[in-house]
C-alpha cells in the first residue's frame, strides 16, 4: 500500500502524502488557493465552511472545498477554470459585503482583505447588513474583548481557542 496518492492538479500530475488535502498539495506546488476558515499553522484543522477555496473535480457536479478534500488516485482537479474562479470571487464578494468599510476596519491588513485583494475584489455589489444586525463590541470580560463586526462565521477563532490554545473560551 502506497503512502502517496497520484492525481492531476491543473493539468500537472502530482502526489499527495497520506492525509494531505488538495489545498495543501496546491500550496506545495506553488498554487495559492484562497482560504479563510483554515489557518496554515500547526494545530489548526481545516473546516471548509467559508467556501473560499472551492475547486472543480472532474466528474463531480458540485465544487469542493479544497482545504478539507483529500485527493484520490486518478482524480483530476482544476483550480483555475472559469467556474471555480467565479465561485470563489462570488463567495469573497458576499463576505466583503458584510465587512466594515475597509478604511474603518479594525485590521486593515486582515487575511480576509489579503484574500479579497488576491482575487481583485475591492467592493461588493451586494447590500450590507442592516445597522441593527451588526454585532456590538463585547468588552464584558476583564481579560478580553470580542469584536464581531467583521466576523464571517467561519469559527476559526473558536477552533483557535478550543483546539490550539485549549482555552475553550
Amino acid at each position: 500500500m502506497s503512502d502517496t496518492t497520484r492525481f492531476t492538479l491543473d493539468g500537472q500530475e502530482v502526489e499527495a502524502r497520506e492525509g494531505e488535502t488538495i489545498w495543501a498539495v496546491a500550496k506545495r506546488q506553488g498554487n495559492r488557493i484562497p482560504h479563510l476558515c483554515h489557518k496554515d499553522a500547526p494545530g489548526y484543522r481545516p473546516d471548509g465552511n467559508c467556501r473560499a477555496c472551492m475547486v472543480a473535480i472532474e466528474g463531480e457536479r458540485v465544487l469542493a472545498a479544497s482545504c478539507i478534500r483529500t485527493p484520490t488516485d486518478g482524480m483530476v482537479v482544476t483550480t483555475t477554470g472559469a467556474r471555480e474562479v467565479a465561485a470563489r470571487k462570488m463567495v469573497m464578494e458576499m463576505l466583503v459585503a458584510d465587512q466594515p468599510a475597509r478604511d474603518a476596519a479594525h485590521d486593515k491588513s486582515s487575511h480576509l482583505w489579503d484574500m479579497a485583494d488576491a482575487q481583485g475584489i475591492e467592493t461588493s455589489r451586494f447590500p450590507r447588513l442592516e445597522e441593527g444586525r451588526i454585532p456590538l463590541l463585547d468588552d464584558s470580560h476583564v481579560a478580553m474583548s470580542v469584536n464581531l463586526d467583521a466576523c464571517i462565521q467561519c469559527n476559526l477563532c473558536v477552533r483557535a481557542c478550543r483546539d490550539v490554545q485549549v482555552n475553550d473560551v
